[in-house]
This record gives structure tokens, sequence and C-alpha cells, in this order.
């Protein structure tokens, strides 16, 4: 690092620290508070794009499959959509590593800026893929290139979005801060599910399979206009400013992390597994679980999904909330006890009751039971690492959980059911609660815990 270049990034770090540090003036304090609620748009926005592309793919493999696996059964055309869904995690780890990278070298911002790009291209290539019926083999390998793409680009964004929302919050609001990630999951959700109900309440069956199941991948590019003018005008996080004045930005933030944070890697890792579970079982695959095996309508399985996951997004910022009270290891560590309890005899009750009056309490119970530890994860996570590694570790242990656990969840579930395994999904989340209690366990005992964020 030039010391020109690192003396004029000082004098903007210092300034960047903030009025409890300098003890600044109201404006300055008014200006502080202006940048953390553009920060949270920005993450929030690029982040429920991500969240939204992933969401819709998995409403609509039904029809997905329909389109591009057609030779095969109806169960095995939804197998195959989910594979490739499962196929677009892959590539995850990849992104974790050189976007981490990017992001601990270059900065939060421009790794956020290329991450809401790349993700729109994906979303793009699938929206105009054509059928299988149009070109063949063609198809299949041109949606599987657009869900890479797609998958390339989450594998950098949590940890970039995490990293950029925990360094510009107050340091009595870090958890609610972060609670916006998994939020705008939920909302994500929310507007996938909507979409869902909506296309599939106007258009006839034969007409969703034709053209219909594109209208959400197209709605879906619509956010990235204003997504990517919030990330490519926002201000680099204060922390970020103050590690490169002093020179102390990693220049190998892989090695580094592997080389002096391997506890943190491996307990990530445990905490990223039941956040994988719960966020891609109870919330994402649901509505097909429900449909499929349960012999729910559509109707009723994106009425209940709708629900779920408006109660997720407050619950995230309720858990937030408490989490910037109580500690955010302490509020994870009763969500996963909480999960590894309920979720079982929840779905049995509902496998066995299988009516509306049943779906409606344990969709609303789900919600809340995924945000009291999703809500906070993120938060958790983040302190694990200190900032000059944040961004490489949080995306790769993030990105190995969810690749392993969360993308390859729905067909694992599937071959499960298949085999006679009716609370498949129940059982998938209560092993995932696991390593999750062993992760806080070991937790309290690493010097830097589960609590502040540290800067330095």
């Amino acid at each position: 690092m030039a010391e020109q270049s690192s003396s004029a990034v000082g004098a903007e770090a210092r300034d960047a620290v903030g009025p409890e540090a300098h003890g600044a003036s109201g404006s300055k304090a008014a200006g502080s508070k202006a940048a953390g609620t553009r920060a949270i748009l920005a993450a929030s926005l690029g982040n429920l794009l991500e969240w939204y592309d992933f969401a819709v793919y998995a409403q609509f493999a039904i029809y997905i499959g329909a389109n591009f696996f057609p030779n095969g059964s109806r169960g095995a055309d939804v197998v195959k959509a989910f594979l490739v869904f499962g196929l677009g995690f892959v590539i995850r780890p990849l992104g974790a590593v050189l976007i981490g990278i990017y992001g601990d070298r270059a900065g939060r911002k421009a790794a956020l800026t290329a991450t809401i790009l790349m993700m729109a291209s994906g979303t793009l290539v699938i929206a105009v893929a054509p059928s299988y019926a149009a070109i063949g083999l063609g198809a299949p390998l041109i949606l599987l290139a657009g869900r890479l793409l797609q998958g390339f680009s989450a594998g950098g964004e949590i940890g970039s979005a995490a990293a950029f929302l925990v360094e510009h919050a107050p340091s009595e609001r870090k958890a609610l801060y972060a609670a916006w990630l998994q939020a705008s999951m939920g909302m994500s959700n929310i507007l996938g599910a909507s979409v869902a109900f909506t296309v599939t309440a106007l258009l006839p069956k034969a007409e969703i399979i034709r053209w219909g199941w594109r209208v959400p991948f197209f709605l879906g590019l619509a956010i990235v206009p204003v997504g990517f003018y919030l990330r490519r005008t926002l201000e680099e996080t204060p922390v970020f400013r103050v590690e490169v004045a002093a020179d102390h930005a990693a220049r190998r933030p892989l090695s580094s992390v592997f080389h002096e944070h391997p506890r943190e890697l491996v307990a990530g890792l445990g905490v990223s597994i039941l956040w994988a579970a719960a966020v891609y079982v109870l919330l994402i695959f649901m509505p097909i679980y429900l449909q499929r095996t349960l012999g729910f309508t559509e109707a009723q399985a994106y009425g209940g999904s709708l629900l779920e996951n408006v109660l997720f997004v407050a619950g995230c910022f309720l858990f937030g909330a408490l989490a910037d009270r109580i500690g955010a290891r302490k509020v994870q560590l009763w969500g996963a006890v909480a999960l590894l309890g309920t979720v079982l005899p929840l779905l049995w009750w509902l496998e066995r009751a299988r009516s509306a009056g049943v779906l409606y309490p344990v969709l609303a119970a789900f919600g809340l039971l995924a945000a009291s530890y999703a809500g906070v994860a993120p938060t958790t996570l983040s302190a694990m690492f200190p900032a000059r590694v944040r961004v490489t570790g949080v995306s790769l242990t993030y990105n190995v959980a969810f690749t392993i656990f969360g993308g390859f969840a729905p067909p694992v579930i599937l071959a499960a059911i298949a085999a006679g395994f009716v609370l498949a999904p129940a059982w998938y989340v209560t092993l995932a609660a696991v390593p999750a209690l062993l992760a806080a366990r070991a937790g309290r005992a690493q010097s830097n815990s589960l609590e502040p964020i540290r800067n330095s």
C-alpha cells in the first residue's frame, strides 16, 4: 500500500470513525444515521434480489422441470430441476473464495456492486432460456449456466453484505442492522410467494408451463437498477477505511483465515449448517412439500408460505433487537434448542391432520422458529472473524454449509420421502440443530466468542 494512498485514506478514516470516538457534532451524527440507512437499503435490496431468484426457482420447479426435463415422469422432472438448483450451489464456495478475497482487499462496496450485476446476469439467462422442445439438450445446459452465475454471485453476497452492515452499524444496534439480511430474504420469499400465487391464480396450468413461469424472473430484474445505483454510490465502511489507513487490510485473506482462525472456521460451519437447513427446508422447500407430499392445493401452499414469511420478517427484527439487549449468541442458542425440540412434533401434527386449520398455525410457528436462529446468524458469524478477513471467513463458512446442507436439501428430502420417510423435512432440521448447539458451546470457549463485533 502506497504511503500517499494510506495517508489520504487515513484522514478520511479518522473522520469516518464517527461521533462515538471523536465527540462529533449533531450534524455528523445525522450524517452517520443517513449513511446507515443507505447501507441497510443497499444491502437489503441486493440481498432481496439474490433470495428472490432462488425462491421463485424453487416455487416454479414443477414448471421448470416440465420445460427442461420433459422425457421422464412428473416426479423425475421435478427432481432434475432441483438437482440443477443444487448444482448452482456447487460453485458457491468458489464465489465465496474469490469474492471474499476481493471484498477483504478492495472493499465491501466493490464486492457488493459486483455480486448484484452477476446475479442479474444469471436471472436474465434463466428468464430467456429456450425450452427442451426448442433446442433439445442445450436447454438444460443454458438453465444450468444461469444457475451457476447466480450461485457464484451468491457465494460472495452474504459475507460482503454482513460485513458491510455490522461495520456501518452503531455498537448498540449491530444485530438489528444485520437482521435486515435475513429479513430481506423473508421479504423476497413474500414477494416470490405473492408472484407465484398471482401467476397460478390468473393463468391456466398449460399457460404457466408454456410461458408463465418466466414472468417472476423478468419481474426480479426490475430490482436491479435501484440496487445497483445504491451499491455503486455507497460509502465504504468506516471500519474497512481504518484497516486500510493502518495498513492492516489482509493481502492474503484466504491464507490468513485458514492459518490464524481455524477454530472460527469450524465453529462458523456449525452455526451455518442449521442456518441453511432452517431457511431452505422450512421456508423455501415447504410449498413444494405441502403440494407434492401432503396434498395441499397451490393456493393453500403459497398462502401459507406468505403467512410464514411475514412472521419470519417480523421475527428477524424482533430477535435482532433482543440480541442487541441480551447478546446474539444467547438468542441463537435458544433458537437452536427450539428448532431441535419443536419442528418434528409440529410437522407430525400437520401430516396427521392435513387440514388448513392446522396448516396455518404450523407454518406461522415455523416462520418464528426460523427467525429466532437465522435472524441473528449474520451477527454471530460476523463476530467470529476480525475485520481484515471478515468477508472471506463469513463467505467460506456460510457457503460451504449452504452448498452441502441447503442447496441439496430438496433432492435429498424428496428421495427420503420417496423411500417412505414422510417427515424427512423435520428430521433434516432436527439433525442440523446438533452441530449448531456444539458450535454455540465451542464459541463460549473461544477468545473472541460469538459476542461483540471485533474491528481489528
